[in-house]
């Protein structure tokens, strides 16, 4: 078989594209089936990757896993599923909307921090159950610190994709429950890429303390010539060629932009995902709708290709069979600390803010919503070496468990609109968000 320039042989590429075919039709299956039964499309998606892996179709006789989506061909698929989230955190961080937290600020930040520090505080204290029988991983011991660094954070994200295509799904948008839950998740979602960011430049490091300093310093140059220097460029130049009508140019360039934000990144020695999310953020807003038709639809469209290659491979990497009974108690463990926290945590101040116990439950309900941004922190966990494949598949069904629980739970009597908010002072404007 003749190689190619790269190393990678043309039959490895021809499975590369079978299995690339099979993971978008039995992840359109899955997920048009999860939608009939009220369940986010990414539910499917997922339950896709678990079903096409050595969970279900593993065990048949012939090891049909490994004939679909052989280990030299998988290396491939995780390429192509980097590039479809790498994109989708930029359009997540472009969608990062602060208007939806003005209006509540006071009351989202007290939700979302009294949720996270609570779930943070109960994942460290799993830690410490659970670090002893996961502390290495592929032969190399991992700190008890980045380890229970990370099982906080795990615990402490709200996904805020799903968690707008739930409300949305529910009529709960313009109801108080709804501005609050989506201007909370937006706090929680910074915070947490913080933390995982935290995390990577804590295992680059390696524990040295000098390294960790340099990672942080670059990591606020960065920062800041984003803020600074690369914000105004991009408006300008989003300006100049939208006026110009240069599309196709101007979402090459930006596509461009995106790869080379998220090396930096990853060069410094943090995630690429928060070079793509940064270079989202600093992206300008306006004019809305021309940019919306003519730069976010297409890249809409390319995620909803490669997006559930990326859910897929998760998926794969996800193995039933290998949890022993130790394990499903400290699944029972990991599920019970996962709702707990956020359950808890955002009840209280709910409570203390006057909203009744009903509308509470369903924000605690809504803000235990994990999802695709859990999955996106459990793959980068796993790329830095924090979780061995027992781990990873706990918390892969924890998030499973804590989105799908959402939409059966949720309040079906009229909840009061976004006015009647305590802290409100205008109306939440229309949230939206990446197609998951």
């Amino acid at each position: 078989m003749r190689a190619l320039a790269a190393g990678v042989q043309e039959d490895q590429i021809a499975a590369m594209l079978l299995g690339i075919g099979v993971i978008l039709l039995v992840g359109a299956g899955l997920g048009a089936l999860a939608r009939k039964v009220g369940q986010p499309k990414v539910i499917g998606e997922i339950t896709a990757g678990i079903v096409l892996g050595p969970s279900l179709l593993g065990l048949f006789p012939g090891n049909l896993t490994e004939r679909l989506f052989p280990s030299d061909v998988r290396p491939l698929l995780s390429a192509v599923s980097q590039v479809g989230l790498v994109l989708f955190m930029f359009v997540v961080g472009w969608e990062f909307e602060r208007r939806l937290i003005r209006p509540h600020a006071r009351l989202a930040a007290g939700v979302s921090l009294s949720s996270i520090v609570l779930a943070f505080g109960l994942g460290v204290a799993a830690a410490v159950v659970l670090y002893p029988h996961h502390d290495t991983v592929a032969g190399k011991h991992i700190s008890f610190l980045a380890f229970a660094t990370f099982m906080g954070t795990a615990m402490s994200v709200t996904a805020f994709p799903v968690l707008a295509r739930i409300l949305a799904e529910n009529k709960l948008m313009d109801t108080r429950v709804g501005a609050l839950s989506l201007a909370s998740a937006a706090i929680d979602d910074v915070l947490a890429w913080c933390l995982l960011a935290y995390v990577s430049a804590l295992v680059s490091s390696d524990g040295d303390y000098a390294d960790l300093a340099r990672i942080g310093a670059l990591s606020v140059v960065y920062v800041a010539v984003m803020l600074v220097v690369v914000r105004p460029l991009i408006s300008r130049l989003v300006w100049r060629w939208a006026a110009m009508e240069r599309w196709p140019a101007l979402l090459a360039v930006l596509c461009a932009g995106v790869f080379a934000s998220s090396w930096v990144t990853s060069w410094i020695g943090i995630h690429q995902i928060f070079g793509a999310f940064l270079f989202g953020f600093v992206m300008p807003r306006e004019p809305r709708r021309v940019l919306a038709a003519h730069l976010r639809r297409p890249l809409d469209d390319v995620s909803v290709i490669l997006l559930p290659v990326f859910f897929i491979v998760t998926g794969l990497g996800v193995d039933l069979g290998a949890l022993t009974a130790a394990d499903c108690l400290a699944l029972a463990l990991v599920v019970a600390v996962a709702c707990a926290g956020k359950l808890l945590g955002a009840i209280a101040p709910a409570r203390l803010s006057g909203l009744s116990w009903r509308e509470a439950k369903d924000l605690g309900v809504l803000m235990n919503t994990r999802g695709l941004t859990e999955l996106i922190i459990l793959n980068a966990a796993v790329s830095l070496g924090v979780l061995d494949g027992r781990m990873f598949t706990m918390l892969v069904i924890m998030a499973l468990v804590t989105t799908a629980m959402a939409a059966p739970l949720l309040s079906r009597r009229e909840h009061l609109t976004v006015g009647d908010l305590p802290t409100t002072r205008t109306p939440v404007a229309d949230a939206t968000a990446p197609r998951t």
